[in-house]
């Protein structure tokens, strides 16, 4: 099976299976989106969501967040992880979001990873969810998967996968493959102990191939 072959099976699968797909972040607006994702670098999205409902009633906008104290934020978010750099973070890009960008969430990755804590993942999911583009977001979960699985190969970091990805990824499926990915990763594959008896991906994953491979050899 070549790379074009396992890509079509792939996107398949999850299209028919799976069909639409979001972000498990609980938003209301383009702002909290941002803040939602921004809180979510190395913590689950189960704890940013019960930590978000208190943070978006005492700092409902980008204006309120820009006048917050950072230690007010902080005890808001603490059970987040690096609550301290968040909490700078956070308030840092309230004030650039006012003072460069009219309070709005800009449209590009550009703009966007010039706020505070905002890097090209984040940026990527904002586009992406936001503003429909054509954006792949690539997280760990995004990142591992497609290793195992075959469809990037000797990717070294995010960016080298998202630019192999959009490569092979139909522009219309970019979007709704991001979080096919993300889900697979949370869910079924797992970073530890992938849990290869439940996948419907084996018979065109590369990591199960090997594994099955060894075992026979053992």
């Amino acid at each position: 099976m070549n790379k074009a072959e396992r890509y079509k099976a792939v996107l398949n699968y999850f299209e028919t299976e799976v069909g639409n797909a979001e972000t498990e972040l609980h938003y209301n607006n383009p702002f909290e989106l941002l803040v939602a994702v921004s809180l979510s670098a190395q913590c689950t999205d189960k704890r940013v969501n019960q930590t978000t409902p208190l943070l978006f009633k005492t700092f409902p906008n980008a204006t309120e967040l820009s006048k917050a104290e950072v230690d007010d934020v902080f005890k808001i978010i603490k059970s987040i992880s690096y609550p301290n750099q968040k909490a700078k973070n956070l308030v840092a890009m309230a004030k650039m979001l006012i003072c460069d960008f009219n309070g709005e969430v800009p449209s590009t990755v550009e703009d966007l990873i010039k706020l505070p804590g905002v890097g090209r993942k984040t940026a990527n999911v904002i586009v992406s969810v936001v503003f429909g583009q054509a954006a792949m977001a690539v997280d760990t979960h995004v990142f591992r998967v497609s290793n195992r699985i075959g469809l990037t190969t000797n990717s070294k970091n995010p960016l080298q996968s998202e630019k192999q990805l959009i490569k092979f990824i139909p522009e219309n499926l970019i979007h709704v493959a991001h979080h096919w990915l993300i889900l697979h990763g949370r869910y079924v594959c797992l970073a530890r102990n992938p849990k290869c008896s439940e996948c419907k991906l084996t018979l065109y994953c590369k990591y199960y191939t090997l594994k099955e491979k060894k075992q026979i050899t053992l």
